[in-house]
Order: C-alpha cells, then structure tokens, then sequence
C-alpha cells in the first residue's frame, strides 16, 4: 500500500463531518491497518497445536511468519523450569528485518493459541488502547512471586503481565527487546516482567502501563481460566468471557488452561458450527483406495475373563485391511480362553499368563514391538471388550491422519464412552457441555479430547519421538491408562476421538461369570445387543414384517429363533452339566414330585438359567405369540423349561399327551438327518405331523384340551429338544 494513502486518509477524515462518514473512514483506516498488521510466531516443529493455530488463521486472514522452523527447541518446557528465551532470541532477530517502523507486529504462541476473529477487530482494539505496545494479562504472578509488590494495581481486570502474546509497533518491540542477551532457556516472561515493574522503563519502552482494564478484561488477549463460554454466531463461534462479558480475538491456554483451549479449539472460529458441522473433518486425509496399506502392529490386550471372545477374533478376521499388513501383539491373561487366532497375518507375539507380563508391561511391549519393526506405520490397540463392528474401522482411522485417534465406542443405552470430554480437577472423569451431544450424534465430527482408552490408532513415528518413554502407563496416583493419557497430553500430542461413523460398541463385564462351559449364554442382560447377535437367528427379525412363519398343522407355527451356535452351547452345556433325569415318573425336581409324561432332561433351573431363559421367551417368543394369537398377552411365565434328549438306547419317543401350558414352544437343538434320524411331532387331532425339523426353529403350539400330541421315535443318533410350558 502507497505511503503517501495514510495522509490522503488522514485529509479525507477532516473533510468529513456526518457520522456515517466517519464510520466508513474509520473502516478505511482499519482496512489500511489491516496491511500494515504482521502476525510472528515461533514453531521450531509442526504439532496439531500448530497445525490447529495455522488453521484459525487462515481462518481468520491473519497473514502470518514462523519463525524457528526447523530449529531444535532449546526454551525449556512448561512442565518444569522458566524458559522461553529462544523466542525472544527469535523475535530480536525477526525485526531486523522489518524496516517499516510503523508495521504493527503481533508476536503470540501458537501451541496453546486460536483466532477467534480477524484482524479489523484486533487493530480497532489495539487503537482504543493508545499505547505503542500492549501485553495479555494473567492472573497469577509467573515465574518469581517476589516480583509481586512491584506491579502496578490495576482497577479491574487482571494484574500480571502474560508473555504468551502482545502487539506493537515494530519500532517499539525492536527497543524493546534490544538489551536482550539471554540464554535460549531463560525466561522471556522474567525479562518483560521486570521491564514493565521499572517505571521508567515501562514509559520508555512500552509508552505507558500496559496493563489496562479494558485489555486486562481480555478483549484482545485472554489467558483461560474458568469463565468461559462458547458463543454460536452464524456460521462461527467465538468464546465468550462471562466474567467481563467480552469477545476476545485472540484465545490462549497456557500452561493448566491447556485442557481448556483443545475444547475451544473444536469449534473455534469455524471448526464446527451448527450451521456447517465440521469444517475440517476431510483436511489432510490419507486415502488409501489403490495405494499400498502402510504396516500396522494391532495390539489386542485380554486383561480379565471377557464375553464374547471367539467373536472378537472373528470379527478381527473381518477387517477390511490385508493380513498381510496386520501383526498381532495379543496379551492374554486368562486361562481359560486362549485366542483364536488363524493364519494370514505378517506376525504373531503372543504373551500368555504363565510368562509373567504385568497389564502395564504389556502395553509397553506392544509399543516396542511397533518401534523396533522398522517397516511399522502404526499401532492400533484393541482391548477385547471392544466390538468391532465397521470393518472399515482401521482404514478409516488411518485416512484421517491424525497423530492419535480413536474411534468413538459407546455401551448400548449408556452414556458411557472410551472417551471423556473434560477431566476434574484432580485428573478424573468430568463431562464437557457437548458430551451427551456427541455421544447421541447429535454433533459429528472429529473432537480433540483429554482422555480415550480401550481402542485407538497411534502413528508410530510418534512412539519413537514424543512417546518413546518406558513409563508412558506409570503414575503413583493415577490408573495406568489414565497416566498414558496425561503423559501424552504433556507431550503436545492431541488424543482425537470420531464420531462421524458407527464403529460398534464396548462390551459390559463387571457381573461376567466364568463358572459355565459357554458363559456368554448368561449376557442376556448384560450384553443383550452382542447376545443377540450371537445367539438370535438372523431371520428372526423377519417374523414381523415378512411371510417367514410357517404354518405346517392347524394352529401350530414354525420360526426361527436360535443360531446354530446358540444350539450348540446350549446342548453342550447341558451335557456338560451330565445330571440327565432318569426319565421315571417320580421326579423330586417339580411340584409333587411326580411326572405323568416322563422324558429324559435337565430342567433350566438346574444350570441356573431359568432368570434367562424367561427373559429369552419375553423378548423373542412372547412378541411371535401375540402375533399369530391375536388377542392374547403373554407375560412368558413358565414352570418347567427343559432340554430333552431322545436316544434309541434311551428314550426314543415320548407317548401321546397334553402339555400343562397354554401354549408350548420346541426348539430343535441339532439337525435331522445330520445327528439324528428320525423324530418330530405328530398332532393327533388333526393327523398332522413335523418330522422335517430345523436346527434353531421353534414350534409354538397351543398346550391344552386340541393338540393332543406324541413324540415321534428317533430311529439313530441323538436329538436335543429345547421345551418350554408357557402360561401354565
């Protein structure tokens, strides 16, 4: 922009004497301001945080330098002693090359920094000030308390100088930092600091006390605490300040407030919006249609007795990503399941209870394992109470190229989640304002989040630098996967959670019992989605809508119900239970003790089942009754529930009879002509017989006075019968 524009806009300013010219005027002046604004910020590497400040920027049109790309940071940490030095080092060596004096530089961090609005607003603001340069204010004194005396008093506001972000002009800066001779890891706050507690020369330099109460409010530079809101605007979000009620432009979380400034950092200032969703969900992918899968280590980590194993591996084996890709670190530490693994991965370490590996331990050898493999992209750690239900779920999670992602899992009908939205005070669990929309779906996106655990994506060039430390899961307070959490989090690594796809669920086992042959029987309460799954035939769902039912006597109705699977743990339970009745008339086990119409069985109640099997006949058989029974409501009660086994040698028929029910259901447990020869009902009333039964199919007939009934001999092998006497 001419030179010579600021005095043509200084002469039309004096010509101008209605309001509204002045006010396009001073948006002209601002607008020329605007050209003359620099943004410096130091990033010696490129991390989400500064990937995160870049986008707000560009965001926001803030034209911005990096300085100390490239360059080993040697400014300490903010975890231990002050330092920060290099960036005024930087900052010294960036401005002699500035040679407009009056360029306005604005000097911020960019890890823990976000725009929230452009640079109009941020110059109108550095005007109203009337100083030459201008601090961010803080609320507690850093790094030397005896310092503390010497600071102005303010009125309102914020007393304390913050070194995390200022603006001025490029001459003023330039004097200021001149005396600077410090080392990389001493610290620029202490210099500022004691620069702005000398009167003379916080005149010289600073041109005034920079410490103004409308500044110190945070409309310009805003030091996180606790007071803020987000505030939803068409089509972006600012933070809002409820303690001073002010809009600042520039969000900054240092040190505690970092937690603070990754949740702000999910919407503002157009990450998210109500209007847009997510703005950034498909930036920098990594597509991997037609391209070589990078190698991955998927750990899988077996901690206590867990349902549904088998069906973890198979769901394992269905992963869309080649095997050939994939190695397997698997941890196990129950004995009585060992995992089912097949061929077709590039490797297999597995780590059994005898070897002596603690939980901890484990996850690190995992993690060796990926950095010791040269060829290894990434780790995907799986703890098997997850459900794995998109097959797509690690090629997804790698295309999105995060440095640490998971997959949101969540339990059915539960708020609970692998990941949490906010932590309280003392490192645990708190739930952020967006929690419960996020988790229902309401929100989809990709989230920047303080903790995940159970199941997440970690690139491995990550754990050969910034989490390479043996003792990422070790804390003297903390839990371990929360002590990972919090050491990730220190290294600047931003955990991601996504929600933008169903990915499946997490399993509930804090009641799984391990005192059964196929325990997993007994999830019918606590996992009855993945019981479901497993044991409900997958044409049940039909029965309402489709023309499944059959109808192969008068009032008699043939379905599915049972998986072959379910058929088969219910037999060998059974069998492995061994108590089979002797099939007399004197029978201890019911009401008086005696059985008119004798069969060969264990009874439900016997094995502990029966709170199951009444929830299994509530949910899956009382709907098909009422449906082919109109008119009729059952409540699913039952006295006998029983599975009956038929041998040639043992019991091979069962004579004619009436069940004491209302209605009756038969499930056969194995397959005609396959096990057994033979068998079936015959209803004698109506001359009607089913003999071509189906493994997991149920008869449903009614029980009393019309369908009189016997059992048909079984001629070979042996047949399994499943019974149940509703509504006695």
């Amino acid at each position: 922009m001419p030179k010579n524009w600021l005095l043509v806009l200084l002469l039309l300013l004096l010509l101008c004497v209605s309001d509204h010219r002045i006010t396009l005027m001073s948006f002209l002046f601002l607008l020329f301001l605007t050209g003359k604004l620099l943004v410096l910020t130091v990033a010696t590497k490129e991390t989400d945080g500064f990937k995160r400040f870049m986008r707000s920027a560009n965001f926001t049109i803030f034209h911005t330098s990096v300085l100390g790309r490239g360059e080993k940071w040697n400014g300490g940490s903010y975890l231990s002693a002050p330092g920060g030095g290099q960036k005024v080092r930087l900052l010294k060596s960036a401005l002699d090359d500035v040679k407009e004096e009056d360029k306005i530089i604005l000097f911020i961090d960019s890890y823990d920094v976000v725009f929230s609005s452009g640079p109009k607003e941020l110059l109108k603001k550095f005007q109203q000030a009337r100083h030459k340069v201008v601090f961010s204010s803080e609320t507690l004194i850093w790094p030397d308390r005896h310092l503390e005396d010497k600071h102005p008093h303010v009125r309102e506001g914020k007393r304390f100088l913050g070194a995390g972000g200022y603006i001025g002009y490029a001459s003023n800066l330039r004097e200021m930092v001149s005396d600077w001779s410090g080392k990389d890891d001493d610290s620029d706050q202490l210099y500022y600091t004691k620069l702005y507690i000398d009167p003379e020369k916080r005149v010289s330099v600073l041109h005034a006390p920079y410490v103004l109460p409308m500044l110190s409010k945070g409309k310009a530079f805003w030091c996180l605490l606790h007071e803020v809101v987000l505030k939803f605007e068409d089509g972006r979000v600012r933070a809002r300040n409820v303690m001073y009620d002010t809009l600042p432009v520039i969000v900054h979380g240092n040190g505690p407030t970092k937690l603070q400034i990754n949740y702000l950092g999910n919407y503002i200032p157009k990450v998210w919006t109500f209007e847009t969703g997510c703005t950034v969900c498909n930036e920098d992918l990594r597509p991997l249609s037609g391209l070589k899968y990078p190698p991955v280590v998927m750990g899988i980590f077996i901690q206590q007795p867990t349902p549904f194993v088998t069906v973890f591996f198979e769901r394992l084996l269905q992963l869309r990503y080649p095997k050939s890709r994939l190695s397997l670190f698997i941890y196990n530490q129950v004995r009585r399941r060992g995992p089912q693994v097949q061929g077709g991965f590039s490797a297999v370490k597995l780590i059994g209870p005898d070897d002596g590996v603690d939980p901890v331990t484990s996850r690190n050898m995992g993690f060796d394992m990926c950095r010791a493999d040269v060829d290894c992209e990434y780790f995907f750690s799986v703890d098997v109470e997850v459900v794995l239900k998109n097959e797509d779920t690690l090629k997804i999670l790698i295309e999105h190229n995060k440095m640490f992602i998971a997959p949101m899992m969540n339990k059915p009908g539960r708020l609970w989640t692998n990941f949490w939205g906010a932590l309280s005070a003392d490192g645990y669990y708190a739930r952020s304002e967006d929690y419960v929309d996020i988790v229902q779906g309401r929100r989809v996106g990709i989230w920047n989040v303080p903790y995940v655990s159970l199941v997440y994506l970690v690139r491995a060039d990550v754990l050969r630098s910034e989490l390479k430390a043996a003792d990422l899961f070790q804390s003297p307070t903390l839990d371990p996967d929360m002590a990972f959490c919090s050491k990730v989090r220190d290294q600047g690594v931003f955990m991601y959670v996504t929600n933008m796809y169903n990915f499946g669920r997490v399993l509930n086992t804090e009641n799984y019992q391990t005192k059964h042959l196929h325990n997993d029987l007994w999830q019918i309460f606590e996992n009855p989605v993945d019981w479901e799954e497993r044991y409900i035939h997958e044409n049940y769902s039909k029965i309402m809508k489709d023309d499944v039912v059959q109808n192969p006597c008068p009032d008699v109705y043939w379905f599915p119900i049972f998986t072959e699977v379910a058929c088969r743990h219910l037999i060998e339970e059974m069998e492995n239970y061994g108590q089979w009745s002797g099939g007399g008339n004197v029978d201890t086990r019911i009401q008086g003790g005696y059985e008119n119409v004798p069969t060969i069985d264990i009874h439900m109640n016997q094995i502990n089942f029966q709170k199951e099997w009444h929830k299994f006949l509530l949910e899956y058989v009382a709907p098909v009754t009422e449906k082919m029974f109109p008119g009729y409501y059952t409540r699913a009660q039952f006295d006998l529930a029983f599975v009956v086994r038929y041998k040639p040698d043992e019991q091979p028929l069962l004579r004619p009879h009436h069940d004491a029910s209302t209605f009756t259901i038969n499930v056969a447990l194995n397959q005609v002509g396959v096990d057994f020869q033979g068998g079936g009902s015959r209803f004698l009333r109506y001359n009607c017989s089913v003999q071509a039964t189906k493994q997991g199919w149920a008869l449903m007939h009614p029980g009393r006075l019309t369908h009189y009934h016997e059992g048909l001999r079984t001629t070979a092998g042996t047949r399994y019968i499943a019974v149940s006497f509703v509504d006695p």
